[in-house]
């Protein structure tokens, strides 16, 4: 197995356990294990890499990076942002590029996503792993590209 991994935060914000996250899916950690960040209310934010690695998926309002073990951590922006059909949302780099971890990703205007009833807490999960395998790091405020989370 790889070494210990560490998850950095890709926006500043307030940590959220995942289990107080506002959707099933994440919340269950059917996904992964992980923690989320909630950006300050309304103002805009860039998202940068949690990890370095090569970006395997790219969304406007989701990405996933695979680091050097292997192992893929998806950064979803917001709940239910899906449904903006990327409005709000610019990359700032493109799928298959490799990233170092603190890399800015993309910047996100909330305006869209707040107006329509959305929240933006972010996920960020390291996919395929068991519940409760992330180590949070972090607690309270934190900013983008400090430790969030470690995981063995």
């Amino acid at each position: 197995m790889a070494g210990q991994l560490i998850v950095h935060a890709p926006l500043s914000g307030s940590v959220i356990p995942l289990n107080q996250v506002p959707d099933p899916v994440f919340a269950g950690q059917m996904v992964g294990s992980g923690a989320a960040v909630e950006p300050s209310a309304g103002e805009a934010f860039d998202v940068v890499s949690p990890v370095a690695g090569k970006l395997v998926k790219l969304l406007p309002h989701a990405f996933v990076v695979v680091e050097d073990s292997g192992r893929g951590v998806l950064t979803h922006v917001g709940i239910d942002t899906v449904k903006l059909k990327g409005e709000g949302f610019t990359l700032l780099v493109a799928q298959g590029d490799t990233v170092s971890a603190g890399a800015p990703i993309m910047h996100v205007d909330p305006t869209a996503a707040l107006a329509a009833g959305y929240s933006m807490v972010s996920p960020v999960v390291v996919l395929d792993t068991k519940p409760d395998t992330a180590t949070l790091m972090a607690f309270g405020a934190v900013a983008a590209g400090v430790g969030l989370f470690s995981m063995d």
